[in-house]
């Protein structure tokens, strides 16, 4: 969900504690009801709320500019266009990974105040909502035999505490590369050759050698980015058996530290001086302006490209599997769930029906970056990187999941795992704290 870092970072602490802990405990007892919507933005509305449908859908996410912005007002559109007569409200409640909105959920949930659904990552990340969430088994799932043509994996990742609460969207990828064509060209750099961390970081001094150009982006305004990058580093040196070890809890620490001096090496010598101060969005536009020669992150970043005319896909700018993780796709998922006590069951239902649909998927995922989770969509129907992408999600070798948004620990594993990033490796460094602090918060 990713419109990740678009606000401030100063009450960071303040609501992963929450979302771990203490507004979780406060769910017991919740009940159902009615009521407007708390903040953010309203995307879109629609209907007069006649004919069949009697309330009114009101639907929470976080894409509330950069790279989401766009593609759930062309669900919405979509939604709209099927149900003219049901009357929606549709609200962004952005910034901060997600962070912002799952604590207007909980909040909206403590309050007795459910909303109709709202935007989230299943898996691990639903143990939040553990007890509170509606079970759309029967009335969705069986009833579009969805089952049957949504990749297993993610019918897998949205079956949770022995109910289906969820119906997944679209899946980003995590371990990617993009670069500038035209910057790798002046440095004289083959992105075909960079097929591990030493191959990467030899043509970051290169390019720091032969160009001006500011090596490669990283936004550090939010620590989530520092562990998204640490994460596919540790699977590029150590594999991803190394990586899987770690997020079960049992990690090699000098494979941990070995990764961490990496990011350190990256992070104080070739990115930009202004890093701590910067959204992924902010980077990827100076990628798009040749400020910098290259950067990871999800694959949102081709839906923040795709949005400007003229840097296009293999003309202005390129893509590898992040170097070293050739044959794997690093999983990470966007879902719509539904609270229990529902406030709009028929209108609900309707609603999680129509995200699993053909036509909302490829409204979404084209202008999200993402890539649709049916295994029958027609790839012509994609754009070029997307078609690719989506290739890659049916036939890669290994699928680990992310540990940056929620698929790979629950809430409060992942919210500690930021905090050694906060505390230990966004300057000043300390690789061996950090490496022990990242091994406690996933050992409980």
């Amino acid at each position: 969900m990713v419109k990740h870092d678009a606000g401030p970072e100063t009450d960071r602490r303040t609501y992963i504690a929450a979302l771990g802990t203490g507004l979780a405990a406060g769910l017991a007892g919740c009940a159902g009801g009615n009521g407007g919507g708390e903040g953010g933005t309203t995307n879109g509305s629609g209907g007069g709320g006649s004919g069949e449908w009697n309330e009114t859908l009101e639907v929470l996410h976080g894409w509330s500019g950069g790279d989401g912005e766009a593609a759930v007002s062309a669900l919405i559109e979509a939604f709209n266009e099927e149900y003219p007569d049901m009357e929606t409200n549709f609200q962004a409640v952005g910034a901060s990974a997600n962070v912002n909105l799952n604590a207007t959920i909980l909040r909206r949930m403590v309050n007795n105040n459910p909303m109709s659904s709202f935007a989230n990552w299943p898996g691990n990340n639903l143990e939040r909502y553990r007890g509170h969430l509606m079970d759309l088994e029967k009335d969705v799932w069986e009833a579009e035999g969805y089952k049957d043509v949504m990749q297993d994996r993610a019918v897998e990742l949205c079956t949770f505490n022995d109910k289906m609460p969820t119906v997944p969207l679209g899946s980003h990828r995590m371990n990617n590369l993009f670069y500038n064509i035209k910057v790798f060209e002046d440095a004289g750099v083959d992105p075909k050759s960079l097929d591990s961390m030493d191959a990467l970081l030899s043509a970051l001094k290169t390019i720091q050698e032969e160009t001006d150009v500011t090596p490669m982006g990283q936004a550090m305004k939010a620590p989530w980015t520092v562990l998204q990058l640490w994460a596919q580093v540790l699977m590029s040196q150590s594999g991803v058996d190394a990586y899987t070890k770690f997020i079960e809890g049992n990690g090699d620490k000098q494979k941990i530290v070995e990764a961490l001096k990496t990011v350190k090496d990256i992070q104080q010598n070739y990115i930009t001086s202004d890093a701590s101060s910067v959204s992924f969005t902010d980077v990827g536009g100076k990628m798009i302006n040749g400020e910098v020669a290259c950067m990871h992150q999800g694959n949102w970043l081709a839906g923040q490209f795709r949005s400007n005319d003229s840097f296009n896909y293999q003309e202005h700018w390129g893509w590898i599997p992040f170097p070293g993780t050739e044959g794997v796709y690093c999983y990470h998922l966007d879902s719509i769930v539904a609270p229990m006590n529902n406030p709009s069951k028929e209108e609900t239902i309707a609603w999680e029906k129509f995200v699993g649909t053909k036509k909302a998927q490829i409204a979404f995922n084209n202008l999200k970056g993402s890539v649709p989770l049916r295994t029958d969509i027609d790839p012509s129907e994609l754009s070029d990187f997307i078609a690719m992408t989506y290739k890659d999600l049916t036939s890669s070798e290994k699928y680990p999941p992310t540990i940056a948004h929620g698929l790979a620990v629950p809430p409060e594993q992942m919210g500690n795992c930021k905090t050694a990033m906060s505390e230990h490796m966004m300057g000043p460094y300390d690789v061996n704290a950090a490496a022990d602090a990242l091994l406690k918060a996933v050992s409980g």
